[in-house]
């Protein structure tokens, strides 16, 4: 067997050169790209301070039963050190398998699941329909698109105070009803109503982001797709159904991901609407701040307990739907 020799190395050709060490390799990485390190230091150190070091000592907490009675704290110039103690899962055991676990999160939980399918849906439907309307050509469409994004562009809290507002039992909205000799719901009252009304108010919130994202994906599918399809006879629908949504898959799974990473953790809207007034129509973020912080003592191994498992029902439901994108788009393409 003849072994071919490289004249220019002196080395077997076909020979692979040992693989430099992991230390190696990353000290070639920062002598190489050693400016990128230095322009993403600040962002890392912000996140570390701001994210990474609240989520672990949330999660420290949550094997605790730290409250508001046995943490450090300092009255007057007489400092109190801690004195809670590890209890490990006990608290996620409390949570999901108490006696009263129905009542303090299954209950919030469905619940939260029904208002993000909902909204979710609301805003996707409702953002479609007026995007295909806006992408139309007509006189006065840049004036229509301002008055569209004027919910999403006005601070969360002035719309939600004014939706308040007009819900009151004197309010705007009941006005009307009583001039039209309709009923007048107690929106801020009635357990349903006040669950419409949270629907409600955060679709008109959350609807310009979504119709503003669909608008952008309608205007970057190629005209000469529709121009094909009408030649060969596709009606309306047809071409809907085989060009427009099509055309719309990655933006459509971007959006639908973050409308339900937000929804889901939707705390603005519910808060500013109800405060501590409508128990049953608390999702479960605003369920964990009056547990942490509006009621005493102050529960904050419990709440802190409640943000992992939200974050834990998040990362499955991310993971899930990037399974299922994936899968699909490797069906489509075969």
């Amino acid at each position: 067997m003849t072994v071919a020799i490289d004249r220019a190395t002196g080395k077997r050709r076909g020979d692979r050169a040992p693989r430099p060490g992991l230390g190696r390799r990353l000290r070639h990485g920062y002598e190489k790209h050693w400016y990128a390190y230095v322009m993403i230091a600040p962002v890392a150190v912000v996140l570390g301070a701001l994210v990474l070091y609240p989520l672990v000592y949330g999660l420290y907490l949550t094997l605790t039963d730290a409250d508001s009675l046995n943490t450090a704290r300092t009255i007057g110039v007489n400092h109190i050190d801690a004195t809670y103690r590890f209890v490990g899962l006990d608290n996620y055991r409390d949570i999901l398998f108490g006696p009263t676990s129905y009542d303090r999160f299954w209950s919030h939980f469905v619940w939260t699941v029904v208002w993000t399918v909902l909204c979710v849906a609301l805003h996707y439907g409702i953002g479609l329909a007026l995007a295909l309307l806006l992408n139309q050509k007509f006189r006065g469409r840049t004036f229509y698109r301002m008055v569209l994004v004027l919910p999403w562009a006005v601070p969360t809290f002035v719309t939600v105070f004014g939706w308040r507002f007009m819900l009151a039992d004197g309010g705007v909205v009941n006005a009307a009803l009583h001039a039209l000799h309709l009923p007048e719901p107690q929106w801020l009252e009635d357990t349903f109503w006040q669950r419409f009304a949270a629907i409600m108010v955060n679709t008109w919130c959350g609807v310009p982001f979504m119709m503003l994202s669909l608008l952008g994906g309608l205007q970057a599918i190629d005209g000469s797709l529709y121009e094909a399809a009408e030649m060969d006879g596709a009606n309306a629908w047809q071409r809907f159904r085989h060009v427009t949504l099509p055309g719309l898959r990655s933006v459509s799974a971007t959006v639908v991901l973050l409308g339900v990473i937000w929804t889901f953790n939707q705390f603005a809207i519910v808060f500013l609407l109800f405060g501590k007034t409508a128990p049953d129509a608390q999702i479960l973020v605003t369920w964990a701040y009056q547990l942490g912080f509006g009621q005493q003592p102050r529960d904050f191994a419990q709440s802190a307990a409640y943000g992992i498992l939200l974050l834990a029902v998040l990362i499955v439901f991310t993971s899930f739907y990037r399974r299922w994108l994936s899968r699909n788009d490797q069906q489509s393409a075969i």
